[in-house]
């Protein structure tokens, strides 16, 4: 018997669950940030904010986490986008039902949601423009 299938499956296996996983990083990225945003204004503005020139200062940190999180969706999204290689053969459709459009298609999905997650964490920070104190 040759155990060649078993390593190919095994190692199909292996890159389609990375590949899950990878789906749910920008999402997960995004939900983080935007509990660190929230929950830090809040506590900051009941404990911390007696005076207007110490919301400054939380507008930077919002700033601060903001471009690390957007930083890692675009690593996350330009990871999927070599993943789904579409630029190789221009093929949108992935229904063949074969591991290449699985691995295509997972990519794919991940792309579109980090692009959703990048607009979604930019939304998130918006009110830390516009709000110029807690109250």
């Amino acid at each position: 018997m040759n155990d060649e299938p078993n390593i190919s499956q095994e190692q199909e296996f292996s890159e389609e669950s990375a590949s899950l996983w990878k789906i749910t990083f920008a999402p997960t990225i995004w939900a983080a940030h935007f509990v660190a945003c929230y929950g830090a204004t809040a506590v900051f503005c009941a404990k911390v904010a007696s005076a207007e020139g110490q919301v400054d200062l939380l507008r930077w940190a919002i700033a601060g986490v903001t471009v690390l999180a957007l930083a890692g969706i675009v690593l996350v999204g330009v990871s999927a986008w070599r993943q789904w290689d579409f630029l190789d053969d221009y093929d949108y459709g992935h229904a063949g039902g074969n591991s290449e459009d699985r691995h295509e298609f997972l990519g794919h999905a991940a792309f579109l949601l980090a692009i959703v997650s990048f607009v979604g964490t930019v939304y998130t920070a918006l009110p830390a423009i516009f709000t110029g104190t807690c109250r």
